[in-house]
């Protein structure tokens, strides 16, 4: 009873913290657009040479914040893994959110201050520092791990993606109607970090003086540790399966990571030209893969294993990103989101397979390892993702989408 009170625990934090994200980041794409075609506007009136301007502005200052935001948390996120295997474990969590509460502040006082865009590099490397998202969503992967038996973790797993998507879609429709909410003293978008702000701060509040996540906590009896160990003997094999999954994993998220950043630009710019209404809706659409993705892997798994799952949720992103590469209206754009309602699935259920390669004395270090390998490969693919964007937005917007779903395709490779 006292460990399901303690996954609820976890998972309610981390719906929380998604609620503040969706905020966030339905704020900082609209500011930084507001602020390029600001800035561009006094010295040139020509509206084409224009929407160039701050098309490249704003994809060259999200190539280098995504770049910096996957590599400075490499080796903090060393750090924190060591302490979570030391028994620590709520410095999973702890610390990577209090660089994500910090560095929201920095964001809200550059709004209210009007201060340059520039600050946004130090709100990228506090949070970098703390372990950022990255070392964050392992960390709540790492926790739900210890305290879940192997048969039971690829549920608990897409049980909290369900809830933090959940999260997700209520955070970013409420962030498109709120970002606009202003007067003579405030600017749109302060309101909507304000709130994020407060999630992020509850959260930690509640991590530091409430959850008990304790490694006693997490293993309280022998038999879940047990359980877990059983299915976890070193064999030859193993090796291999966990290689396999690294690089299904790798391909995935780096495309999917890149893809992201560039759909953001992608919403914005002719021919689709939304406003923050419709970009907000646009994330909950994305956040609503995440209930959907939920739903099938748990039906679906009474008959398939874990690798047909992963597969099947790699051609639907694969189908998803083809058509949307071609979307000239918005309902167009929604119908392609519908066939990707199962791309969310690969993440949690490969995170589920390699935690049952390993010991659980070294969940942390090997969960943390492959998010930040998925950073760094990442990081890699937005510097090509964002150039071959300048390339080739003016002539086909859409060219990187079928990119992403022709290597999409070629991640289903190593699964077996």
């Amino acid at each position: 009873m006292h460990r399901d009170h303690l996954l609820w625990s976890i998972q309610l934090v981390a719906a929380g913290v998604q609620l503040g994200n969706a905020f966030f980041l339905t704020v900082l794409p609209m500011v930084m657009k507001e602020r390029y075609v600001n800035a561009t506007s006094q010295s040139d009136t020509n509206l084409s040479r224009l929407e160039d301007s701050w098309q490249v502005s704003v994809s060259s200052f999200f190539m280098t914040y995504r770049v910096l935001s996957q590599l400075v948390p490499i080796l903090p996120g060393f750090f924190v893994a060591w302490l979570g295997d030391m028994g620590w474990r709520k410095s999973l969590i702890m610390l990577p959110l209090l660089g994500l509460m910090l560095s929201r502040l920095v964001v809200l006082f550059m709004l209210i201050l009007d201060w340059p865009v520039k600050i946004l590099w130090v709100e990228v490397i506090i949070t970098a520092l703390c372990g950022g998202s990255t070392v964050f969503w392992s960390g709540i992967m790492t926790l739900l791990s210890l305290g879940s038996t192997s048969q039971d973790r690829s549920k608990v797993l897409m049980r909290a993606e369900l809830i933090s998507g959940l999260s997700g879609v209520v955070g970013c429709m409420t962030a498109g109607h709120l970002y606009n909410v202003s007067s003579t003293n405030l600017r749109p978008g302060v309101v909507t970090l304000l709130i994020c702000v407060l999630f992020h701060g509850s959260c930690m509040i509640y991590v530091i003086f409430f959850l008990q996540a304790s490694a006693g906590a997490l293993c309280d009896n022998k038999t879940l540790m047990k359980a877990n160990d059983d299915t976890t003997c070193d064999h030859p094999h193993k090796v291999v399966n966990i290689i396999l999954l690294w690089m299904s994993g790798l391909l995935y998220n780096a495309v999917d990571s890149s893809t992201r950043n560039i759909l953001v630009l992608f919403q914005l710019m002719e021919p689709l030209h939304w406003n923050v209404t419709q970009v907000s809706y646009g994330n909950a659409s994305g956040f609503l893969i995440t209930i959907s993705s939920f739903l099938s892997s748990v039906i679906l798994s009474r008959w398939l294993s874990d690798s047909s799952l992963i597969t099947i949720g790699l051609l639907s992103n694969a189908a998803g990103m083809l058509p949307m590469a071609f979307a000239t209206t918005t309902y167009m754009f929604f119908i392609a989101r519908v066939l990707a309602l199962f791309s969310l699935m690969p993440v949690p259920l490969i995170c589920s397979l390699l935690s049952q390669q390993v010991h659980g004395s070294s969940y942390s270090k090997v969960l943390i390892s492959l998010q930040l390998s998925l950073k760094l490969s990442s990081a890699g693919t937005n510097l090509l993702y964002a150039k071959i964007y300048q390339l080739t937005f003016s002539w086909f917007p859409g060219f990187v989408l079928i990119l992403t779903s022709l290597i999409s395709i070629v991640a289903i490779i190593p699964i077996r």
